[in-house]
């Protein structure tokens, strides 16, 4: 990155440009805060971007011809591969429905003041090295981590809903404060969250939820009502409360059981722990005993996080894993050490290549709840499944004859039989009277049951 800046501040010394140009937004920000500047770099000017965007190029510090946005005054270039961004300064109006500005050049304090949070104000003269804070309020902010936007808050929120979820990405983010001001304004303007696009909403909640404060997060998404606005189901979950096996409410229990969940294990995990009890709001029942039940919430679950992540624009196979994993997610903690091997088999057919998320998920569940009551054995089963996986040689439980074999050893006819006859062979290997892979064994199973005769019968 310093080369980069380099080469741009050698371009434009003896220019017009010359003490004009300021670096802006993440890169002063990061710099200030750890020393580690943000990957992008962004340039304001009080000016036509667009023209000094083809000025770099003729001096051939951009190998490409520019990118540019005349409508808000910008342009895009690469040097040395790494992208430039260079901006006007410029005022922005805002139409109520939308999120698009009308834009108008401006001064360096306009462009400022449109920005979304003071941290991000902050100017640093490229030639000169100078940093400049035109509101009076970004090096405080920094300093003492404070999230507060630059000009009145239900302004910056109304122009742009987006940035109520950066604020709270940025709190969890950085672990900074988020200005009350700030806070009950977004608390106002709330349900403006309506008119961002799905995809948008999904970027910044994923990064809240991948942070080391994902649990504060997701609190603040609640308080704040944001979160009802494209998840009620989980904001629903505040409050409700369950039965022996749990000392806290849903909601509760849930924010625990993420934070139980390492982030290193990926997304489709921490989703899973999200998700994984939202249908206990509406499975809720009381026995005529007074015990709290919840039947069948994992699979009402599934499909309340099938509705949410859709509606987020997740990925298919995004939403087929996480579901899975909810759906699933109560047969590892009935594990105790009475299982058989059959029942440890047809786990591990079952759960496939999920079995470990499974089994994390399980023991994140299990340790969010009350403590008191009894635990599924982790390392009881690690060593049931490590020998059931021995004895497997390595191999995933599935038929040893595909459809094609079927057919031709039986001359059947392509339809639902052929499903039936792999499922019993499936069957067979879970009872252990089978070894995954074991062609002609398979053979012999299949024609002492579907012989030849009664396919043709």
């Amino acid at each position: 990155m310093d080369q980069v800046l380099e080469k741009l501040r050698r371009a434009t010394e003896g220019t017009p440009y010359e003490g004009k140009l300021f670096l802006v937004g993440g890169i002063v920000r990061d710099k200030l805060l750890h020393g580690t500047p943000d990957e992008d770099i962004d340039i304001v000017l009080e000016g036509d971007a667009g023209c000094l965007a083809d000025y770099l190029h003729e001096r051939g510090i951009a190998k490409h011809a520019p990118v540019t946005y005349p409508r808000f005054g910008t342009a895009m270039i690469i040097v040395d591969n790494r992208q430039v961004e260079l901006v006007g300064a410029r005022k922005e109006s805002y139409d109520p429905t939308s999120r698009k500005p009308v834009t108008e050049p401006g001064t360096l304090l306009d462009d400022a003041s449109r920005r979304d949070f003071t941290i991000n104000t902050l100017l640093e003269n490229l030639h000169t090295g100078e940093v400049i804070d035109l509101t009076g309020k970004a090096i405080a902010d920094l300093r003492d981590g404070i999230i507060r936007t630059p000009v009145e808050p239900v302004t910056t929120f109304d122009d742009d809903p987006l940035r109520m979820l950066r604020a709270i990405r940025f709190s969890t983010r950085f672990n900074f404060a988020i200005d009350p001001e700030t806070y009950s304004a977004i608390y106002a303007c709330a349900p403006r969250l309506s008119i961002i696009s799905a995809e948008r909403i999904r970027e910044e909640v994923v990064k809240i939820i991948m942070s080391e404060k994902a649990v504060e997060g997701l609190e603040m998404l609640r308080e704040t009502g944001l979160l009802q606005q494209f998840a009620p189901e989980l904001a629903e979950m505040y409050g409700v409360t369950q039965n022996i096996y749990h000392i806290y409410d849903v909601w509760t229990h849930t924010l625990k059981t993420l934070e139980l969940i390492s982030a290193e294990w990926g997304i489709i995990l921490r989703l899973a722990a999200l998700f994984h009890d939202t249908g206990k709001v509406k499975t809720r029942t009381i026995g005529d005993d007074g015990a709290v039940h919840f039947y069948n919430h994992q699979m009402v679950s599934a499909e309340i996080a099938r509705r949410i992540m859709h509606f987020l624009r997740f990925s298919n196979s995004q939403i087929h894993e996480v579901t899975f994993l909810i759906s699933m997610h109560l047969r590892v903690g009935e594990y105790d050490k009475q299982w058989s091997d059959t029942a440890v088999r047809r786990l591990l057919r079952e759960a496939g290549e999920h079995l470990d998320d499974l089994i994390r998920l399980t023991q994140a569940d299990k340790d969010a709840s009350n403590p008191a009551m009894p635990k599924v054995d982790i390392i009881a089963l690690g060593e049931h499944v490590a020998r059931i996986k021995q004895g497997l040689a390595g191999q995933r439980i599935s038929s040893p004859l595909d459809g094609r074999e079927i057919i031709s050893l039986l001359g059947e006819q392509p339809g639902p039989k052929i499903g039936e006859i792999k499922a019993y062979l499936e069957h067979e290997i879970i009872e252990g009277n089978l070894l995954p892979g074991d062609k002609a064994s398979a053979v012999d199973f299949v024609l002492r049951r579907y012989g030849k005769g009664e396919a043709e019968a």
